[in-house]
């Protein structure tokens, strides 16, 4: 039986310096900001009923998966630059692994939902409402995570039954490839599993979405020039969100090949890069560059204001 106590030990943190304390002030400062973007993003969506449109669940829902990602690894990673003790459980170790590849594939998938549903908005608008109804939106949801949890679930059991003859971690936080490593075996079954999820949460949804947009694009160009500037400026926020998950994807893939050759500095940025800057960016693009979103906040600060100064102005009457 395996035991789940098993202690692992991180190598890629140092000795405590400069950087240490440079790199946990970052953290810290960025996790906070994430929280506190991704929960004022979905307060503004869930308290807005005119948000509640399937192009803003799904946005809420991408929202609540970069909170999982960054918050299974960046508290662990800033306990670990301030204790002297670098380490982890082994239970708690493939806990991360979990998360961490849950908040990838659901961010992939939601992507993918929110491009299918930028091509119905725009190649079929007469027939969007029919077609994305809210059993249609529910379903999607439903196959965004049911099938990472059971598949994932399933590696990392796969993971967990296999015999470790090393326990020291050359990374800042547990992956499956990391933990797959410090086993005395090999599984070439473990190895085509993982192959096959890769094709299955990011290399089809990567392909579904070029697709997507390659349509867009082409009833874009028949368009008249306004319905042009709409279907940018509606497809625009979604393109960026999606070419800096994508990068950060690319970030993580080689920070996990090589990063024992990597300088130090940069084996650090890349790899919390993954975990960092999506979940902060994504809330913070889509509040900026869709304007539904921007007026809508901008009201619900007016209306939280304005009752703000009615109580005061009544409380000074009394």
């Amino acid at each position: 039986m395996l035991n789940f106590n098993i202690t692992l030990f991180f190598l890629a943190y140092g000795p405590s310096g400069p950087l240490t304390y440079a790199v946990f002030f970052v953290s810290l400062l960025t996790y906070l900001t994430t929280l506190f973007a991704n929960l004022l993003l979905m307060l503004v969506i869930y308290l807005d009923t005119s948000l509640h449109k399937p192009m803003y669940i799904f946005l809420f829902n991408l929202a609540l998966n970069g909170l999982i990602g960054s918050s299974a690894v960046l508290p662990t990673i800033m306990n670990n630059l301030l204790d002297n003790m670098k380490v982890i459980f082994f239970n708690s170790c493939l806990f991360q692994v979990f998360c961490v590849n849950i908040y990838g594939s659901c961010a992939y998938l939601i992507l993918m939902v929110m491009a299918y549903d930028r091509y119905v908005a725009i190649c079929k608008p007469l027939q969007y409402h029919t077609i994305m109804t809210a059993t249609k939106v529910r379903l999607l949801l439903g196959l965004v995570y049911i099938f990472p949890i059971c598949f994932l679930g399933t590696q990392v059991h796969l993971t967990s039954k296999m015999p470790l003859c090393r326990y020291t971690i050359s990374k800042l936080f547990c992956d499956n490839l990391a933990v797959v490593s410090l086993s005395c075996v090999k599984s070439v079954f473990g190895d085509l599993f993982g192959l096959a999820l890769v094709v299955m949460f990011v290399v089809f949804p990567l392909i579904f979405v070029i697709i997507s947009y390659v349509k867009i694009l082409l009833v874009s160009m028949k368009a008249s020039a306004n319905a042009k500037k709409k279907a940018l400026k509606t497809c625009l926020p979604h393109l960026i969100t999606f070419i800096n998950f994508s990068s950060a994807t690319l970030f993580s893939v080689i920070y996990n090949r090589l990063n024992d050759y990597l300088q130090k500095e940069l084996n650090v940025f890349i790899s919390v890069h993954f975990i960092l800057i999506p979940p902060l960016l994504h809330p913070i693009i889509y509040g900026i560059k869709t304007e539904k979103i921007s007026q809508s906040f901008r009201k619900l600060m007016h209306k939280r204001v304005f009752a703000l100064d009615i109580h005061f102005q009544s409380v000074k009457t009394i």
